[in-house]
């Protein structure tokens, strides 16, 4: 019973394995033949940088989000790291939209980690709901990525003002799985898990990411 039980337990994640879908999230240019060689190596959904924090659109995003979809990416979302001290964030939104129109993307993720926030919880709040409502005004699907310590710290764990959204979350534990998932804000299970910062795939600089 033992052995059945092992043998069980071990076919549940291989085959658990094999039904992985994995991806990557990039911030610096990346080829289509990369993006190709990526795709020949099981990955097959990509998340670009369209928005960074100094407060302008990414001038590799369009590029970046075309060589994706040339090399053989089944999916291609983008996301924007705001740019919080600069402030309207639906002129953000608005520039991202703009400049990446006609790429054939997927959804917007936000970007949402502790980097230059105000220390006023509500003030945070407002200006993440600011993002996500003129992401939907410009008819845009929209996510959330963070994790459960970045939201604590940038609007409380108790916050869900954006729970309606998918969430992308970010746990570097080498496990491509659920598994390691505590709820917060709002959110009961994650759509994407970012397992892995900073590893080198086909000779890029890529996070890796799984979802199921």
């Amino acid at each position: 019973e033992k052995m059945k039980f092992l043998s069980l337990f071990v076919l549940y994640f291989s085959i658990s394995a094999v039904y992985a879908v994995l991806g990557v999230d990039i911030s610096d240019y990346i080829s289509s033949d990369a993006f190709h060689c990526m795709a020949q190596n099981g990955y097959s959904f990509a998340v670009v940088r369209g928005y960074c924090s100094f407060g302008g659109v990414d001038p590799n995003g369009v590029d970046n989000i075309e060589n994706s979809i040339d090399g053989g990416m089944n999916v291609t979302d983008v996301y924007l790291f705001p740019c919080v001290p600069c402030g309207n964030p639906a002129g953000q939104v608005d520039a991202l939209v703009d400049y990446i129109a006609g790429t054939g993307y997927g959804m917007v993720w936000l970007d949402i980690e502790t980097y230059s926030w105000s220390s006023n919880l509500a003030s945070n709040q407002q200006f993440i709901l600011a993002l996500a409502n003129e992401l939907v005004n410009q008819g845009q699907s929209v996510g959330v990525y963070t994790n459960y310590y970045n939201w604590q710290s940038i609007v409380g764990l108790g916050w869900t003002g954006v729970s309606q959204y998918p969430l992308w979350y970010a746990h570097y534990d080498d496990w491509p799985s659920f598994g390691d998932f505590t709820p917060f804000g709002g959110w009961n299970e994650p759509t994407i898990k970012q397992f892995n910062g900073d590893v080198t795939v086909c000779g890029v600089n890529v996070d890796q990411n799984y979802r199921p």
